[in-house]
């Protein structure tokens, strides 16, 4: 249950969050609320991140990163192996925090923990209303950049899944408590 909590958390606020992303950058002028409200809600999704990684490096064994991050030579040989199987058109078995499902996974909180820091720094240190200068200005820049990413990753994570369901394979459901 935990596990889905924070699953849904960061689905819902990290889309969210991504979505006010547009409105954001009207910090620098009079009327900031769109940057307010991407600014709470890009915070409210990094509780949720914050959560999932101490549950990483705290939670039950087989969710640690420790047991999955593919940074030994046979979990990268997994996904490199799921790979080949999907260059095949067949989908690898959907085994949670393994092979090429463990690489998006961490590739995701990659991103994700980047863009949870940057924007954390940023909602401290940025006045509404002033325009940022130097490497404020410099990280504000690499965060709005780095949110091209995030549609890449959703249409992979949930393609993944869709993928998956018309192979057979519900996963979708345990994450909505279905299953």
């Amino acid at each position: 249950v935990p596990t889905r909590i924070m699953h849904l958390g960061l689905a819902v606020f990290g889309v969210w969050a991504w979505w006010l992303g547009e409105d954001a950058g009207d910090y620098h002028r009079a009327d900031h609320s769109g940057y307010v409200f991407h600014m709470w809600i890009g915070l409210t999704f990094t509780a949720f991140l914050a959560a999932r990684l101490a549950y990483g490096f705290l939670g039950p064994r087989a969710l640690r990163f420790s047991a999955w991050v593919p940074c030994t030579r046979e979990r990268f040989a997994a996904a490199i192996s799921d790979l080949c199987t999907t260059a095949k058109l067949r989908m690898p078995e959907p085994v949670t925090h393994h092979g090429l499902n463990a690489l998006v996974q961490s590739l995701g909180l990659l991103l994700f923990t980047w863009q949870g820091a940057s924007g954390t720094i940023m909602a401290m240190l940025i006045t509404p209303g002033v325009r940022n200068t130097g490497w404020l200005h410099t990280l504000q820049e690499i965060h709005a950049a780095a949110s091209v990413w995030i549609p890449g990753y959703l249409i992979l994570h949930v393609g993944a899944v869709v993928l998956h369901a018309l192979t057979g394979h519900q996963i979708w459901k345990k994450m909505l408590f279905l299953k």
